[in-house]
């Protein structure tokens, strides 16, 4: 079964919004083997709206709307949804109940434009929505079902989860769908699928690989359709074993997860501690970490030391030192890392200095360059990284490299 996800709105065009409804609606269909072909965005003009329904029904067999069902001259999605299917607007009573207790809840008085929320297509099945003012509509058109719901994120998750997918569950046409991801660090795209090829052309034609770099990281995703999800599990698990075979330590984990929060569990298992000492990530390694619940039981706290003045205060780096070789150095970031394993009584500690850009840079020390270093049970480990000129991705791609340096440090000291 085919599905096209279509979302109504200018907000959502002019960037004023994120539309997260899309991806969210995307996870749970793609659960219950549904496909999704192709998702849409469009403004709230009739014409516009009338065209994305028009290419959405020759592709799918099922449409999810979100969007536009507000009372305001804005929200156009129901009378064009009316003239498209041939259908009118009818007021329904239980609706029109619901929306009336709501206003008189909050003893505000309600207006004929607060009504006509209890509008609903001919044609359509409401599917309640107790979060709100808005019902959503399930109706069938030339052999394609069509979902309508409102786009307030949790309104209309609410819906779906409630009214919508129990009731695809049961529809013909769904087919047994799997994704197994392997989580990567430490290799660039083009490399991991050099280093790959084989396997990758070894696969049969019902699982696909897909690459999803990210700064510092590379997901893969195998995906496989067949007729038994157990089935499809165990060959993408074989898959995945051959390819963490193959990766070695460039392999993180057998799923779609994120590098600081197999760091907290690592830490967190082996009762170990970390602090930070940042200069041009500006605290981004620490916030990564501190965004986790239960990054308390490992982290103890960390420096933003950017000027040297404070590198040396806080965390006792030598005058001589940064005389000598500068701020952006190995000997730098090695007692930068000293320093807070040291003022925070941690077992390990990540310091970073560097070139975040876009200016700062000199012929012996471009923009880019950063020097990352991790103290641990048995010394320091450091080492130069050279990236690009965007401010933003250097300072993701120092954070995920400091990271990936601890999490090698933390299995080389505390792995048998």
């Amino acid at each position: 079964m085919q599905a096209e996800i279509i979302t109504i709105g200018d907000e959502i065009l002019i960037g004023q919004i994120i539309d997260t409804n899309s991806a969210w609606m995307a996870q749970q269909l793609n659960a219950i083997g549904i496909h999704v072909k192709q998702v849409s965005s469009v403004a709230d003009h009739p014409a516009d709206i009338i065209v994305a329904l028009t290419l959405a029904s020759g592709r799918a067999d099922l449409i999810l709307i979100t969007g536009g069902l507000g009372p305001t001259k804005d929200d156009v999605t129901k009378q064009t949804l009316s003239v498209y299917f041939g259908c009118g607007l009818h007021r329904d009573p239980k609706v029109l109940a619901h929306v009336e207790s709501i206003f008189a809840r909050n003893n505000r008085p309600m207006l004929e434009i607060n009504r006509r929320q209890a509008d609903v297509l001919g044609k359509s099945e409401v599917l309640f929505n107790e979060m709100g003012t808005a019902p959503g509509m399930w109706l069938t058109h030339k052999g394609k079902s069509y979902v309508i719901m409102p786009g307030v994120p949790f309104e209309m998750k609410h819906i779906m989860r409630e009214r919508v997918l129990p009731r695809l569950r049961h529809l013909d046409g769904r087919q047994p769908l799997w994704h197994q991801t392997v989580l990567t660090a430490g290799i660039g795209e083009s490399f991991l699928a050099e280093k790959i090829a084989d396997i990758e052309g070894a696969l049969p034609p019902h699982i696909h690989l897909a690459y999803l770099p990210k700064p510092g990281l590379v997901r893969l995703r195998l995906t496989a359709i067949g007729e038994n999800k157990e089935v499809l599990k165990q060959e993408t698990a074989a898959v995945a074993g051959q390819l963490r075979d193959r990766l070695g330590d460039h392999f993180l984990a057998n799923e779609d997860t994120a590098l600081e929060m197999l760091i907290r569990d690592f830490m967190q298992q082996h009762g170990l501690s970390l602090a930070t000492a940042e200069s041009c990530t500006g605290g981004n390694i620490a916030r990564l970490i501190t965004a986790l619940p239960g990054s308390s039981s490992m982290f103890e706290g960390g420096a933003i030391t950017y000027s040297n003045a404070v590198k040396q205060a806080t965390l006792g780096v030598k005058a001589e030192t940064l005389d000598t070789h500068g701020a952006v150095s190995e000997q730098t970031v090695r007692e930068m890392a000293l320093g807070a394993q040291a003022l925070f009584r941690v077992d390990y500690a990540i310091a970073v200095s560097g070139i975040a850009g876009p200016d700062g840079g000199t012929a012996e020390k471009p923009v880019g360059l950063v020097w990352i270093a991790v103290a641990g049970k048995s010394g320091v480990a450091a080492h130069q990284f050279l990236f690009g000129h965007d401010r933003a991705i250097n300072i993701e791609r120092s954070s995920m490299a400091a990271l990936f340096m601890l999490w090698r440090l933390l299995h080389a000291e505390n792995t048998e």
